[in-house]
């Protein structure tokens, strides 16, 4: 099996940005691991919800931060996808919503898979939990 066979473990992600703060840099940020070849990105869908509770759909369009990204939809994600995502969110926020590839990780999957390997059990850890902890083995050491 060649690395072209297989595919990097798919993720999606809900980033949530208080209020109307810029979003360049976390866009270019994206931009970066795209071009980098780290991850593949097959959807992006901007999010707002408004003082009512009601979400809406931004345009990803020539004027935003992620202009970029115009025209990034798989058809992975639906519109129940987006009323879900928006149900998370906070009142007065933005939020991004990707799916992307990890393709840093095809390398790997292809060998583990030639070697007989198989997927057992997978999970992501939360940020602020490894932070606390990272401080607490600071505080502890």
């Amino acid at each position: 099996m060649t690395d072209v066979d297989v595919p990097g473990p798919i993720d999606y992600l809900l980033l949530e940005f208080p209020g109307d703060r810029p979003l360049d840099r976390a866009a270019a940020a994206l931009l970066d691991l795209v071009e980098q070849g780290t991850i593949r990105l097959y959807d992006l869908v901007l999010l707002r919800k408004e003082a009512e509770g009601v979400v809406s759909l931004l345009e990803v369009d020539g004027d935003g931060s992620f202009a970029a990204f115009a025209g990034a939809r798989s058809g992975l994600l639906g519109q129940d996808d987006a009323t879900e995502a928006g149900a998370a969110l906070e009142v007065g926020t933005t939020a991004v919503l990707l799916v992307y590839e990890n393709l840093w990780a095809v390398p790997f999957a292809a060998a583990a898979l030639d070697a007989g390997g198989q997927m057992v059990a997978s999970a992501r850890i939360p940020v602020q939990d490894v932070v606390d902890a990272l401080d607490q083995l600071e505080l502890d050491g």
